[in-house]
């Protein structure tokens, strides 16, 4: 009698997992490929590779190969998003066709807002970076630093170093999350400057 309970006991605890699963809808069975999905769908910023791997608990080569076959599927379905390369990371965007109707939802902060004059010195530090800003004001023609200090607060200008010149000023570069809000996975793919210029008339 003895034995037979403590086999009934270790069988209990084998089941005891099973008893469990009705929390789940279905047949609910996990896979890397599925937990990819659900990891980016849940993140509001893009994860870098190594990071949703190790989250994912898979190798990056093999995470590149399942977000191709997730995107493609979302192709052959017709669905409003793909997963794109943005700032050095995966993130789950909705596609641009789409955005008449998000504008209509979203609304932009006030502080987010760039006016003319912050454009052009973001612009400016963007392509001369790492830059210092006697450089920024000799290009505009007026003082800078207050449009620096305020793309800072913004998160889109940070510190770069300091040049090795006569006092060394501070030299000024762009942020991650200037990657981001313009949706650029690297400086890379930033226009080149040749194709911004306005074609002869």
């Amino acid at each position: 009698m003895t034995e037979q309970s403590e086999e009934q006991q270790t069988n209990e605890q084998q089941i005891e997992p099973e008893t469990e699963q009705p929390l789940h809808s279905g047949n609910f069975e996990p896979t890397i490929e599925s937990v990819t999905e659900a990891v980016l769908f849940a993140s509001d910023e893009p994860l870098r590779p190594e990071r949703l791997a190790d989250i994912v608990g898979t190798s990056v080569k093999q995470l590149r190969q399942y977000i191709e076959q997730l995107n493609s599927r979302y192709k052959a379905n017709n669905n409003a998003f793909r997963i794109e390369q943005i700032a050095g990371g995966y993130q789950m965007l909705t596609l641009s066709g789409y955005n008449h109707w998000l504008s209509k939802l979203l609304r932009v902060r006030s502080d987010g807002k760039l006016s003319g004059a912050a454009l052009e010195t973001l612009a400016i530090i963007a392509y001369k970076q790492p830059v210092i800003r006697a450089d920024v004001e000799a290009i505009r023609g007026v003082a800078a630093g207050d449009m620096i200090r305020n793309l800072m607060y913004k998160g889109l200008v940070k510190i770069a170093g300091r040049a090795e010149v006569l006092g060394r000023p501070m030299l000024y570069g762009t942020t991650r999350k200037f990657l981001q809000i313009f949706g650029l996975n690297s400086l890379k793919d930033m226009p080149n400057v040749e194709e911004l210029k306005k074609p002869p008339s």
